[in-house]
């Protein structure tokens, strides 16, 4: 069993083409640069827009970064502001509601985990890199999946709340290590080189996985990763939206990594510390 203490401060923050993009919106050069929705009618025709966006296979490549960026601040507002969600789901089609609602109930999972303790003061010491092209990460979970007989989609859905698919490179407070957060004793029993490698790390965290009864009981094997029903809960909500429809982890890859603080919320781009973070709420947002 392992304990990754990243995922609770990634939670903790829930509180690139120029010109337009294909339905009109100012191409954006950064996820700081996407407003959050401010009411429950804007969220809902957020989603809506987003969610039937990602899941076109018309959708341009091109536009996958806005939309993404798009859906992650709007599940933000809603896990911010609990008593939307029931006016947003009334204002969605029946398609998007199911989507919505499991999304939703991921981020408030998530939360919570994070929303324990205070707020740090300083920023973390992590180092943000650029995660993998989406076919090479495919590509690992469907080996991950062909070795252990655990569906691809709880290997991204570990990897996404973990380290944001491999974003975030830091040692948890519990000692977890690597794209899968994994503690040293995990990985001398179900590793095999090198645990800071995003390939090594997804299938020893299959080893790990089936070691505890997956695929069977995946319920089992997924709390004996993180003990934490909540956690149990998001990466289940996750991995069932992507096997529903693979294009959805098309949203999660471009979830980008934020961190509140008592100075606020940040987010932490791509290239830090070297590259600044920006601080996207006030110290009480």
């Amino acid at each position: 069993m392992r304990r990754a203490a990243l995922v609770f401060v990634v939670a903790l923050a829930v509180a690139c083409a120029g010109g337009r993009s294909a339905d009109g919106e100012p191409a954006a050069k950064s996820p700081a640069d996407i407003a959050v929705p401010r009411t429950p009618t804007a969220a809902a025709a957020s989603l809506k827009r987003v969610e039937r966006a990602l899941r076109a296979p018309t959708t341009r490549p091109a536009d996958l970064p806005r939309l993404g960026w798009e859906q992650q601040n709007a599940y933000r507002a809603l896990t911010a502001h609990a008593d939307w969600l029931r006016g947003v789901l009334a204002k969605l089609p029946a398609d998007v509601q199911p989507i919505v609602t499991a999304n939703d109930r991921a981020g408030r999972d998530l939360a919570a985990l994070g929303g324990e303790g205070p707020r740090p003061r300083q920023l973390p010491d992590w180092n943000i890199v650029s995660p993998l092209p989406v076919e090479v990460l495919r590509s690992y979970y469907g080996e991950a999946e062909a070795a252990t007989g655990i569906p691809w989609a709880y290997f991204a859905s570990i990897h996404l709340v973990e380290t944001r698919l491999g974003r975030i490179r830091g040692t948890s407070t519990a000692g977890a290590q690597g794209p899968m957060q994994l503690i040293p004793e995990t990985w001398a029993r179900y590793g095999q080189g090198d645990i800071n490698d995003n390939h090594d790390a997804i299938l020893a965290a299959g080893r790990l996985l089936q070691a505890n009864g997956a695929p069977g009981d995946i319920s089992r094997a997924l709390f004996r990763y993180n003990n934490s029903e909540r956690y149990v809960d998001a990466v289940q909500a996750y991995a069932q939206l992507m096997l529903s429809d693979e294009r959805a982890f098309l949203g999660y890859y471009q979830w980008q990594v934020y961190s509140a603080t008592t100075k606020g919320t940040f987010v932490l781009p791509e290239g830090y510390p070297n590259k600044a973070a920006r601080r996207v709420t006030p110290a009480s947002g």
